[in-house]
């Protein structure tokens, strides 16, 4: 079995090249990525041109300008560099199927059994260094046993470990232990110190079982740790990897954690570390491509009546059921048109789905001919199947009835085929105290209907509203009478009270009256009506209306 080999690779200055790739090449001048950070906007990531002005990532923007008047500043797009370096993924299969993403500016290859392919794996970096070069990238490479060596030399190789504290603090530092850590280099137990193949484009190879020479002069910051770790390890003078590999693992991991250890685990091959490659996206699409050009509207559901089976089937088989469907029509003038239709529950009878493709046929301008059509599934959902418990023969008409009942799902689906699913609501219970949020409104295409809602614990009235002021006596006493909407009421009979407490956690502009009274009245005129009496908390207190029992 090939001993397993790692490779990494570092795109330092990812976020801005992407800019300039977008740009075409037509970006000149020192430009910056700018990142929100502590409330301040930061450089998340620059050009070369950049970095020659002496600027550095994590800077803020304020200095940068101070530094460089010409540079050129741009916000980051976090989900698109996201997408970017997924793009850049799939380019980097051909080296290896295996292939992980380290978000947000590298990948991680395991080349076992793969280098020899491209003629070892010098190269193979070759290769790499060339491809980056032609996409407009700046990589940095490092091959070791391990992911986490890997990771080190391709972005501390070569770097000098320095401490970041200077003056009285670094001559406090305990002799003894600098002492210690600079004896216990393995390679003076006999031989020479292993060699890390430098190569150009910032490449570092270590040979391999050399993986110990190859990390120990570089700094501990190449272990991946945590920044007061890092503290830590400087106030005590263990600046580089090799001073933390000869010292006590009981000790280091009483003082500064199992984590530490952990990462040297990990560095070292002892702690397995496997490059989990991304899962495929799931992908359903179907295509026809026409002899002769068609406009009519039966000979586009003739072709839909083709390809939609297909597509169906598809999905039947990954156990899916498809929400949203786009159908794109080229037309022989390179334009081409498209709808999408959406279905409120999953699914992939093509009997569902085909009226919804009919009603939106019209929206379709032929031209001068449509020469190709294409079925897409743009989002799918799994399709469970549902098992009902009961007696045999009553869970066994319940499941059939059930199976078939979508006929108010394919109701929603049509409706939202002309108005949008999104304005297809329905109503749900929700847990709370607060009359007024014991529902919420949800989509329809995407929610279960409401089998049982919640019995309060007193009467709610049928009909409610925001609260209305009511004049009267500023008691709590309920009023013999009161004005309320340009009329006078008298008071037949009244239950009550229901004392309902604002939620204390939220500030919510309609409880700033505070502790609520509610009661049931019955007015002479026959009215029952829903009156409270807010005790007064940052505004003042009062009678309001805020229902009526019909």
């Amino acid at each position: 079995m090939p001993r397993r080999r790692i490779l990494s690779l570092w795109f330092p200055r990812l976020g801005a090249e992407r800019l300039m790739r977008a740009a075409r090449g037509l970006q000149t001048g020192p430009l910056a990525v700018v990142a929100e950070q502590s409330n301040m906007q930061v450089i998340s990531a620059m050009n070369a041109e950049a970095e020659t002005a002496g600027l550095r990532i994590g800077q803020p923007v304020r200095d940068a300008h101070a530094m460089c008047a010409a540079l050129i500043t741009r916000a980051r797009n976090a989900p698109a560099e996201a997408s970017f370096l997924t793009a850049i993924r799939r380019w980097a299969g051909k080296f290896s199927p295996w292939v992980a993403e380290e978000l947000p500016d590298g990948l991680v290859i395991d080349l076992s059994g793969c280098a020899h392919l491209f003629g070892g794996e010098e190269t193979l970096l070759s290769v790499v260094e060339q491809d980056c070069a032609d996409m407009g990238l700046s990589v940095q490479m490092g091959i070791a046993d391990t992911l986490g060596a890997a990771w080190a030399l391709a972005r501390y190789a070569g770097q000098e470990a320095t401490s970041d504290r200077n003056g009285d603090a670094i001559s406090q530092e305990a002799r003894a232990t600098r002492a210690r850590a600079g004896k216990r280099r393995h390679w003076t137990r006999g031989g020479a110190a292993p060699q890390v193949v430098a190569l150009g484009g910032g490449a570092r190879i270590a040979p391999p079982g050399q993986t110990y020479g190859a990390l120990s002069p570089l700094p501990i910051a190449a272990l991946r740790l945590e920044d007061h770790t890092m503290a830590q390890l400087n106030r005590l003078g263990l600046r580089r990897v090799g001073d933390l590999l000869g010292q006590p693992r009981a000790g280091l991991a009483r003082r500064f954690g199992r984590g530490l250890v952990a990462r040297m685990d990990q560095a070292m091959g002892s702690a397995p570390e496997p490059v989990s490659p991304a899962r495929p996206p799931h992908h359903f699409a179907v295509r026809m491509t026409l002899p002769n050009p068609i406009g009519l509207e039966e000979d586009v559901m003739a072709a839909i009546d083709r390809m939609l089976p297909t597509l169906c089937t598809r999905l039947e088989d990954k156990a899916r059921g498809v929400r949203t469907l786009r159908l794109e029509a080229h037309r022989t003038d390179q334009a081409a048109e498209v709808v999408e239709v959406g279905l409120a529950r999953p699914s992939f009878d093509k009997y569902r789905i085909r009226p919804l493709l009919e009603m939106k046929i019209d929206q379709i301008d032929a031209g001068y001919g449509i020469d190709m059509l294409r079925l897409e599934a743009v989002q799918t959902e799994p399709v469970h199947a549902r098992t009902l418990t009961g007696h045999a023969e009553a869970s066994r008409a319940v499941r059939d009835r059930l199976a078939g009942n979508t006929a108010v799902d394919d109701l929603i689906g049509k409706l939202g085929a002309r108005v949008g699913l999104e304005a297809i609501t329905r109503r749900h219970p929700a847990a709370s105290h607060i009359p007024e949020k014991t529902a919420q409104t949800l989509a329809a295409a995407w929610s279960e209907p409401a089998r049982d809602w919640p019995a309060p614990s007193r009467p709610r009235p049928l009909l409610l509203w925001q609260p209305e002021p009511v004049t009267a006596p500023d008691t709590s006493a309920v009023p013999q009478a009161f004005r309320w909407r340009g009329r006078d009421w008298r008071l037949a009979q009244a239950s009550g009270p229901e004392r309902i407490a604002p939620e204390w956690w939220l500030d919510d502009p309609n409880w700033r009256s505070g502790v609520r009274d509610y009661w049931v009245v019955v007015t002479e005129q026959g009215d029952r009506l829903w009156l409270f009496y807010g005790h007064g908390g940052t505004m003042s207190s009062g009678w309001f209306c805020q229902g009526s029992f019909g």
